[in-house]
């Protein structure tokens, strides 16, 4: 797999940073520039704690998954899904579904690049280049259509995703998603908070992602359980991420209080 750190790819803009890239650095990986990396250390100097949340993160992902799973869910939308890493969704999903189909979607070409070289051989995991912000290119997408069946239920996960959603698009982008899915379908997603921490530290974060393609809107936890509208949460409900654990999933723990800046749930579709 390519080193960014060193060549950067065809079609790849090295001179504005990445969500998906700065997340490849806060998760210590090496697809990034300096620019990426400069960017996330600006974060990091308001959330010194990014490093591990984007651990917590992606462990609430994990968790959330095999929730599904549990619940009889064979097909997986990832939305946003980001540069590949250990654990990623097709890997927890086939612990409990051995034939679980997934479709990663991103808008950057890293991700469908290394994604694609990475699932060469998997018939049911693909990535679909395509922006969340217009989710029928996300749904109407061939590899989505090739492996997702919208008439049989769906677990559509949106982790760290929805805080790159302004309030005017909340109801067109969930509204469409949510409306395309069969009912038994599951959404799981975590959004960034405003609460219990300093408005300086938000303001600065915001600051950064401003900077990039990708504007970051932290919100209130009222706020927030509207971006879950036309889903039941299951138990324990809109809660910091270090509170959900449904299931007691040891090998995915959560870690006390890491997960503060992040409300996470996983809303049924009835």
């Amino acid at each position: 797999m390519q080193d960014l750190r060193s060549t950067p790819s065809p079609g790849i803009d090295p001179t504005t940073a990445s969500v998906a890239r700065m997340y490849d650095y806060y998760l210590h990986g090496k697809d990034n520039f300096q620019i990426d990396r400069d960017a996330a250390d600006r974060v990091a100097q308001a959330m010194p704690e990014i490093g591990l949340l984007a651990l917590e993160n992606r462990a609430f992902l994990r968790r959330s998954v095999r929730y599904m799973a549990r619940q009889g869910i064979r097909q997986f939308l990832d939305i946003g899904s980001g540069l590949p890493t250990a654990g990623n969704t097709h890997e927890i999903a086939r612990e409990i579904t051995p034939d679980a189909r997934v479709v990663y979607v991103d808008s950057d070409p890293v991700v469908r690049a290394h994604g694609s070289a990475l699932l060469a051989a998997d018939d049911r995991t693909t990535v679909a280049l395509a922006d969340m912000h217009r989710p029928r290119e996300v749904l109407d997408h061939p590899e989505t259509t090739r492996l997702i069946d919208f008439d049989e239920p769906v677990g559509v996960l949106m982790i760290a995703m929805i805080h790159f959603l302004t309030l005017e698009e909340r109801g067109s982008v969930l509204g469409t998603l949510r409306d395309a899915l069969a009912p038994g379908s599951y959404l799981s997603s975590t959004h960034v908070t405003t609460e219990g921490h300093a408005p300086e530290a938000v303001d600065q974060i915001e600051g950064v992602y401003a900077t990039t393609p990708t504007p970051i809107y932290f919100r209130s936890k009222a706020e927030i359980a509207p971006f879950f509208e036309g889903f039941t949460p299951v138990d324990p409900g809109l809660v910091t991420i270090d509170q959900w654990n449904p299931e007691s999933d040891e090998g995915d723990a959560p870690a006390e209080k890491i997960g503060t800046w992040l409300y996470g749930a996983v809303g049924h579709k009835a």
